[in-house]
């Protein structure tokens, strides 16, 4: 009994043993061809993430090897810290899997809900992003704020979708360092939620809107002027917000200043797409290339155009170093920093 046992496992190791190469020597377009990729959104449908998302969907597949067919699912919960925790520790790290993820993720752990953030973001493999930001601070027309100044005798509560995203960040963050008066009203699904809430009254603006979202989404609300842009903020001005107030310009302190930058750039990777860690080297690879292949196909281009959807590309290795510069930063300054927004 024992000798037939003990024959049986060799077999099982030498089959074992010999399979390994086979496994091994499986090219990315053989283990692609005929398989789903799933892309999660870290967001409800509708805003300005899942509108991005499902256009990469609609693209990347065919710039992949073996041609894999994308599904968009959404997978909302805590400004798509929920999706980052998930795709860490327990999404498959073959390659079948992917997220779209807030800007503000990678920068969590050092500057957010450091309990919950369950992740190292240099770990993650980084694709890229369609697209850096400028967001904004905007209220609505009935409440009679027209000037970023009005905010430092008058209150403008504003909405936002969870810890990390930047519609629950800036608010804190304006208010700690430049002394405005924002009121935040979080826990919203996503940022159509928060659009919504806005429109019928339950809340006066928003901070932390990707402009770009503003354009492609809302462009009919800044058409009938139902908006007034109060204030960007980027490192630079957009181009086509000339007269908009610059968050850096009311710095009052190089510290204050330094501060703004950390925060500020999560808004260079735009909307970024990760995977799992320890996805195989080569797979990964062939993610990041179609991701940059995508991001110069003239369907795609034209699509995003049709759609209003700016696209300013950001390849994967350029938000590696990003992320591994912001946790450069000098431990005091990153403590004063989340300080503010803790």
């Amino acid at each position: 009994m024992k000798r037939r046992m003990t024959l049986r496992l060799l077999g099982i190791f030498v089959a074992a043993f010999f399979a390994l190469p086979l496994a091994q020597a499986q090219s990315v377009e053989e283990f692609y061809a005929g398989k789903d990729i799933t892309l999660y959104i870290g967001f409800s449908p509708g805003g300005g993430y899942d509108t991005y998302g499902r256009l990469v969907a609609r693209h990347i597949g065919k710039h992949i090897p073996g041609n894999p067919t994308i599904i968009p699912v959404n997978m909302e919960g805590a400004g798509s810290l929920r999706l980052a925790n998930w795709l860490y520790n327990a999404a498959p790290t073959d390659g079948t899997a992917i997220g779209a993820v807030n800007r503000g993720i990678p920068f969590e752990p050092m500057l957010g809900n450091r309990k919950f953030a369950q992740f190292d973001p240099t770990n993650f493999t980084w694709l890229g992003s369609a697209n850096n930001e400028t967001s904004i601070c905007a209220s609505w027309e009935r409440t009679g704020i027209t000037k970023i100044e009005q905010l430092y005798e008058q209150e403008l509560f504003v909405g936002g979708t969870g810890p990390s995203a930047d519609d629950h960040v800036f608010p804190t963050l304006v208010s700690g360092v430049l002394g405005l008066k924002m009121r935040l009203v979080t826990g919203y699904a996503g940022g159509n939620d928060v659009d919504f809430a806005m429109e019928r009254g339950e809340l006066d603006g928003r901070c932390g809107w990707s402009w770009s979202s503003v354009k492609s989404t809302r462009n009919t609300w800044l058409e009938n002027g139902n908006i007034n842009i109060l204030l960007q903020l980027a490192l630079q001005k957009a181009p086509d917000l000339p007269d908009v107030p610059l968050i850096m310009d009311l710095a009052q302190t190089e510290e204050d200043r330094q501060i703004l930058r950390l925060f500020l750039l999560r808004l260079v990777l735009g909307r970024p797409y990760i995977g799992p860690p320890d996805i195989p080297d080569d797979r990964a690879n062939a993610l990041r290339s179609a991701f940059d292949q995508m991001l110069e196909d003239p369907q795609f281009i034209g699509e995003a155009a049709r759609s209003r959807l700016e696209i300013s590309p950001v390849t994967g290795e350029e938000a590696q170093r990003l992320v591994e510069e912001a946790y450069a930063t000098p431990r005091t300054l990153v403590d004063r920093a989340h300080g503010l927004v803790n």
